[in-house]
């Protein structure tokens, strides 16, 4: 295990107006630890050790180093006390609870044997290059870019399902989400129904609710309503839009982090909804065992899915796709498509990527795949409010791009990232992104799907609109 140094207390600047009235009022209160935390505004809510103003977390005057827990590192503790802290963690409980289930199987979806590299890393990386090297890798970007010729059709289509459903959530006052985030949901239904992954109920059968052994409430047969799977479930929001429009009656939620589950509670209320979330990483899950879906074919969306989540979503399919074609085994869940909208390339591994041989044939090593990454964080950092926005920023336009470099041979990596235009950088940017998701692409249809890469919805909506939509065949 590496340690990494957690720091105790830090010396902060003065704090901003508004500020200071709030650490005055917070600090009324002794009995908790006064280390000030600026995120929360307001200071720790832990008690502080005897003879000391702060918390274990925060006593500048700790002996021992403090290291990320081992089992949750959402927390620290001191590396003298590790050993006895495991025995009592709070969340071994949780850990061990998980690990007992049957669809846990640590790291089927991932690639243990390297190392994960983060965005400082990153950056570090290309700030050491030369400007020479730095001009050739912007140069071999924009030459890959052009040689896979990467065209993204524009998809951005709200259902009339979709809409009529909007319309009502609004009226009702239940919408709890920004409009956009609504736009990007319905988009990703309407894409699912476009290409065919999912029939919606014909409009002329009216829902009735006699309990009819193997029928839906809309009279369908169960056994051909697929279930819906969400990876990256967050609050769930995309799932109660497509189960309400769709009438799906089986639901898995997939998500790592702890949510406020508001869309659970709604959807759990439904009597015909039958329900599972499942707390895991989606690098440990293996589909293959989860109860609600054996025997079942299945969607499986995503909204956001950040970084790496992608591939491993990606693999956790399509292992389960794998295995079940070759064993035909009826208990092994079915993929039917899949909707993935993709989302912080930034965060992309090397560890993970699906489809490292893509990469490799253009002649993609791993340094340069991590220094693409870091690049993509360009294409969401400009403004994109503007109508205009799809024109200004289409990645084929890259003249200006071309025309400038020349002066990247002399001075500082950073003196030519400086140098650069916004509008250009984020042009690379999305260059990047696309390179990345069109290998994510190839390897869906290398595994039989028919796949596509699409732009879900128009930048001023989001800047992050890639949707990877895939049908089985067959």
């Amino acid at each position: 295990m590496v340690a990494t140094t957690v720091p105790r207390c830090v010396t902060r600047a003065p704090p901003p107006v508004g500020e200071a009235e709030d650490r005055e009022e917070s600090a009324a209160s002794p009995d908790r630890c006064q280390f000030w935390l600026p995120n929360k505004r307001r200071l720790c809510a832990n008690t502080p050790l005897p003879f000391s103003r702060f918390c274990g977390n925060h006593d500048p005057d700790a002996g021992s180093r403090r290291i990320p827990c081992p089992i949750d590192p959402s927390h620290s503790v001191s590396e003298d006390n590790l050993q006895s802290h495991v025995k009592k963690c709070p969340f071994r409980k949780q850990a061990l609870a998980l690990e007992s289930q049957p669809y846990y199987s640590k790291g089927i979806n991932g690639s243990p044997d390297d190392d994960y590299v983060d965005s400082s890393a990153k950056r570090n990386t290309i700030l050491q290059l030369s400007a020479k090297d730095f001009h050739t890798l912007l140069e071999k970007v924009k030459s890959i870019h052009s040689a896979i010729s990467v065209v993204l059709l524009d998809s951005y289509v709200i259902p009339d399902a979709c809409r009529a459903w909007l319309k009502q959530q609004h009226l009702d006052r239940k919408l709890p989400y920004q409009e956009k985030h609504a736009m990007q949901q319905a988009s990703i239904v309407g894409n699912i129904e476009v290409t065919g992954i999912l029939q919606k109920p014909n409009e002329s059968t009216e829902p009735f609710y006699q309990e009819i052994e193997g029928r839906d409430h809309f009279g369908r047969d169960e056994s051909q309503v697929p279930a819906v799977v969400e990876f990256g479930a967050g609050r769930g929001y995309l799932t109660q839009m497509l189960t309400d429009c769709y009438g799906l009656s089986k639901v898995c939620l997939i998500e790592r982090k702890s949510y406020k589950l508001k869309a659970d509670r709604s959807l759990r209320q439904s009597q015909n909804i039958i329900l599972e979330r499942l707390r895991i990483d989606i690098e440990d899950l293996n589909l293959k065992e989860v109860n609600l879906l054996k025997g079942l074919q299945y969607i499986a969306i995503g909204k956001h899915l950040c970084g790496p989540a992608t591939d491993l979503t990606i693999s956790c399919c399509l292992n389960g796709q794998s295995e079940q074609n070759k064993e035909t085994h009826s208990s092994i869940p079915n993929l039917q498509g899949l909707a993935l909208a993709t989302c912080c390339h930034h965060l992309c591994q090397w560890k993970h990527y699906a489809n490292k041989k893509f990469l490799l044939s253009l002649g993609i090593t791993k340094e340069e795949f991590h220094a693409m990454t870091w690049f993509t964080s360009w294409a969401v950092d400009a403004d994109h409010s503007s109508e205009h926005a799809d024109m200004l920023f289409n990645a084929t336009n890259i003249g200006t791009l071309e025309e400038k470099q020349s002066d990247f041979v002399v001075g500082s990596v950073d003196d030519a990232i400086r140098s650069m235009p916004a509008l250009d950088r984020a042009r690379l940017g999305f260059m990047c992104k696309e390179i990345i998701d069109t290998g994510r692409l190839f390897w869906l249809r290398e595994h039989g799907m028919e796949a596509q890469l699409v732009k879900y919805v128009p930048l001023r909506i989001s800047p992050e609109n890639h949707l990877l939509i895939a049908k089985c065949c067959g």
